[in-house]
């Protein structure tokens, strides 16, 4: 499915001085229609109360669609992928350690790419459902 291979160092590298990196978000796997990361649950991702912030969850899903959709592009020096909208649902908390999110495709049209992003805790728990719509824009727009 994908239009370019990327080893995992290649997206470590990508992610470099960005908030996936200031997060601590780290990709573990790259399939043939799918990415998985992991992001701990920690002082850079609590809210006021010492559980998972609801934002943390978000960038970690946008950060997976657009890393996905950019793999998807085979003329990524054309045209790059943003985010055009996201939601999450948030279904139950985390205190500590990490939660792993991946990443699978709805629907990748020539303008639009639609995501499903499930995050799950360390037993395997659903913690987060997300979906992102990805634009896809010519670069010399």
């Amino acid at each position: 499915m994908f239009a370019k291979t990327a080893s995992i160092e290649q997206l470590k590298s990508l992610s470099k001085n960005t908030i996936a990196d200031h997060l601590g978000i780290e990709f573990t796997e790259i399939g043939v229609d799918y990415v998985k990361a992991k992001m701990p649950v920690d002082k850079r991702t609590h809210q006021p109360f010492g559980i998972l912030h609801g934002g943390a969850s978000v960038v970690l899903a946008e950060t997976l669609g657009s890393i996905a959709s950019y793999l998807s592009l085979a003329d990524s020096d054309e045209r790059h992928a943003v985010g055009l909208e996201i939601n999450a649902n948030h279904l139950r908390p985390v205190k500590e350690g990490f939660v792993y999110g991946v990443v699978s495709p709805i629907h990748l049209g020539r303008t639009t790419h639609i995501w499903d992003i499930r995050i799950t805790n360390e037993l395997d728990k659903l913690v987060c459902i997300s979906r992102l719509t990805v634009a896809i824009v010519n670069v010399n727009r």
